[in-house]
């Protein structure tokens, strides 16, 4: 009895790539997808690829090596590996990029639920060597629209992307029919992909990174100066050969016209690319082509490229650089002219705000703003409703950009920020409330009261705390920092713990109000309905657990690095569990990840409320957010994953162990943390009583009415003891969840507060 075929064939060429070779085999090795063959060919490379590949085979039987005796180029390298191919599906991988993790589940997924198409296109990130990765700039155009397969002529902007062939897993079995190959040369995937695009009878999309293109900073072959770049004349003569031999494609001739003059233009004024002598060569050959492939009738296009379609099609290549020259210098005059724009502005600006200073304080008036102008939220959010609710009188204005007013409650007036309405309000208001420091050239005039308002319970070090961090800390200026803190009159407070920690790392005059935070008195107003609408809105199906994953950032890390793979969670828990992904705001709106994978993984990283994801999750996955202090107010379940407590703790500083009186269940490792929800520890009564504890330590004031002593104290100058009453923990009644299954018998391996 033969053994099963692979669902995947990942070949990766190799080829002077010893540096990143190791990184490479390993993300192709180590995916939860285990279903593949690695044909890995040595394409005669001088350096050590050859061994690496070999060591990889000694320890993975899934390495199918292959040693070519001569190099033969990228292209034939690839065919070779194709011809020992087996698997249903041909995924390919150069040597120096990278899968990311969850990669070929994404893919194999994908494919079950499109029925097989013979051709899959996801997306990539270019990763850079600082480590920043950016994602594809056209991902837009693979979100599903539409039927779930389709053909080229469906949806013809697929041409946009980039022409690779490492963005596509494509069936074994529609390679064989057609007889693709690549050719030899620079440039091979331009006759590879628009054949296999053309006449795929079945194409699907994944919205989904799966690929880390990377960019090195020096020796790509594309960047190298080279006369094979005019390699890329051959290629096009390929696949307008191509075209001729297919009467029923010809349509797509205008089309792959354009796309040719855009490449030809690439490669032409890329810096580097073409050797001096070579340039006169290649703008004749570009005009050459641009005469024999240029479809009858077809329309001229817009703009500069008609200039410069005339300008390569008649080969006049010096007029060519001189109006693109001439364009250039246009582009930079334009620039040097708005950069001078701005800085005249800047001192008009600076010159308008004096003279505003000049002016009466409005009594009347107040600006908020919260997150550097991130829109409606947090605390400043809560206690401006209560203004307008409890102090009419005093008109209110936010500050936010245009992206984020789309947050502001109806007849809010918004503030853009640096505007001069900005710096007029800015100048007058008599209250000023903010969760982070306003501009440091804001100069507070006397009478002006400015409220502090925080946006979290201090775990982590904070303020001059941090000149023991200086990983955290950055270029944080501390003189300048305390400067901004001189400017408090107010500074809010959740608990006694904040009240210390902020006292004493933001030294200076101002009075302290522990009130409790506004921001959840939501808490306490919701209802069950509430809860279920917000569930149905966000997309939980009913009946499910939903689980509110909010991880804070890592200082010693750069950009957002996921640290569990929630598709795998998912999966292991089954359909009863949804989780909702809400990555720290530093990472804005594209951290949570990269489709919609099963349906059960949510990304909520761009929803504008945090505490509406609060009420709608039955329980709180974290590491180490201030999310879990407002968490607590609801009484639901709360789960630590404390993988990296110790590094955490050695970069950040901290001001307690959180893992040595949690609220909850604390995981260390992802096996760890799905054993806590499969046995149902998550919501085990032997956690309610340390959650109580913690929730009794730091919401100690959150009843509801925060939001209202604020006011009554900073707005209507209320005496202290004329201010409502805090209400009893045991008499609070917060919005209950929507799904608390009743615990399992089963033990967790997580750690169990004694």
């Amino acid at each position: 009895m033969g053994c099963a075929l692979p669902r995947f064939s990942v070949i990766v060429p190799a080829y002077q790539v010893q540096p990143y070779l190791h990184d490479c085999l390993r993300s192709v090795l180590t995916q939860d997808f285990t279903d593949l063959e690695l044909i890995a060919v040595d394409d005669r490379s001088p350096d050590a690829c050859g061994s690496i590949i070999d060591d990889a085979a000694a320890r993975d039987p899934r390495v199918r090596p292959v040693h070519l005796s001569d190099n033969m180029g990228l292209g034939p390298a690839r065919n070779i590996g194709m011809g020992q191919a087996t698997g249903d599906y041909v995924l390919f991988l150069d040597g120096d990029d990278t899968l990311v993790p969850g990669a070929l589940r994404a893919i194999a997924e994908r494919l079950a639920a499109t029925g097989d198409p013979e051709v899959l296109l996801f997306d990539y990130a270019r990763l850079y060597w600082t480590g920043r990765a950016e994602r594809n700039v056209r991902a837009e155009l693979l979100r599903q629209s539409g039927p779930r397969t389709f053909r080229l002529d469906d949806r013809p902007e697929l041409l946009r992307l980039l022409m690779v062939a490492w963005n596509k897993a494509y069936r074994r079995d529609f390679l064989d029919r057609e007889g693709f190959t690549f050719p030899p040369g620079f440039y091979e995937d331009t006759p590879w992909t628009y054949p296999v695009l053309l006449t795929a009878r079945s194409l699907a999309v994944l919205d989904r990174v799966c690929v880390h293109y990377r960019q090195r900073r020096r020796g790509g072959i594309l960047r190298t100066p080279s006369r094979r770049h005019l390699d890329v004349f051959d290629q096009y003569d390929r696949v307008f050969l191509f075209l001729d031999s297919r009467p029923d494609l010809a349509h797509w001739r205008p089309a792959l016209f354009q796309r040719m003059l855009d490449h030809l233009a690439a490669v032409f004024t890329a810096p580097g690319r073409l050797p001096r002598g070579a340039r006169a060569e290649f703008f004749r050959r570009a005009g050459a082509h641009h005469r024999r492939y240029r479809p009858g009738g077809a329309a001229s296009p817009a703009g500069r490229a008609w200039w410069r379609g005339l300008l390569v099609r008649i080969g006049a290549r010096r007029a060519f650089q001189f109006l693109r020259g001439a364009d250039r210098m246009r582009r930079r005059a334009g620039e040097l002219g708005a950069a001078g724009y701005v800085r005249a502005r800047a001192v008009a600006l600076r010159a308008h705000y004096r003279l505003q200073r000049l002016r009466p304080i409005d009594r009347r008036l107040a600006v908020f703003a919260a997150y550097w102008h991130k829109g409606y939220a947090c605390n400043p959010a809560a206690i401006e409703a209560k203004v307008r609710e409890l102090a009419p009188h005093i008109r209110t204005a936010w500050v936010t950009t245009r992206e984020y007013a789309h947050t502001l409650p109806p007849g809010v007036r918004r503030l853009h920020p640096g505007s001069p309405a900005y710096w007029t309000a800015l100048a007058r208001a008599a209250y000023l409330v903010n969760n982070v420091n306003f501009t440091p050239r804001l100069r507070k005039r006397p009478g002006q009261i400015h409220l502090q308002t925080h946006h979290g319970t201090p775990l982590k070090h904070m303020g001059l705390d941090l000149l023991d961090h200086p990983a955290a800390a950055r270029s944080t200026d501390f003189h300048e920092l305390l400067e901004r803190v001189d400017s408090w009159d107010y500074s809010l407070s959740a608990n006694r713990h904040s009240t210390l920690v902020w006292e004493r790392v933001y030294p200076s005059g101002y009075a302290t109000l522990e009130f409790g935070f506004p921001r959840n008195d939501v808490f306490h107003r919701a209802t069950a309905e509430d809860v279920a609408r917000l569930r149905k809105r966000l997309g939980v199906p009913e009946g499910s657990t939903a689980v509110l994953y909010a991880p804070t950032h890592r200082d010693y890390q750069r950009g957002y690095l996921p640290r569990l793979d929630l598709e795998r969670m998912a999966r292991a828990l089954g359909p009863g569990f949804t989780f909702l992904v809400r990555p720290h705001y530093f990472y804005g709106a594209h951290g949570a990840g990269d489709g919609p994978g099963s349906g059960r993984v949510i990304d909520v990283s761009g929803h504008a409320s945090v505490e509406e994801l609060c009420l709608a999750a039955d329980a709180l996955l974290t590491d180490y957010s201030s999310i879990m202090f407002d968490y607590a107010n609801l009484d639901r379940p709360i789960v630590v994953h404390a993988d990296d407590w110790d590094v955490y703790r050695a970069a950040r500083g901290t001001y307690f162990d959180i893992t040595a009186a949690p609220p909850g269940p604390v995981s260390r490792s992802e096996d760890e943390l799905i054993d806590v929800f499969a046995t149902s520890a998550w919501c085990d009564p032997r956690y309610d009583a340390p959650r109580a504890a913690f929730r009794a330590r730091f919401c100690p004031h959150d009843d509801g009415r925060a939001a209202e002593r604020v006011v009554r104290r900073v707005f209507l100058g209320a005496a202290s003891d004329a201010l409502p009453p805090i209400v009893p923990l045991a008499d609070r009644r917060p919005a209950p969840a929507a799904h608390r299954p009743a615990p399992a018998p089963a033990a967790s391996s997580a750690q169990v507060p004694s």
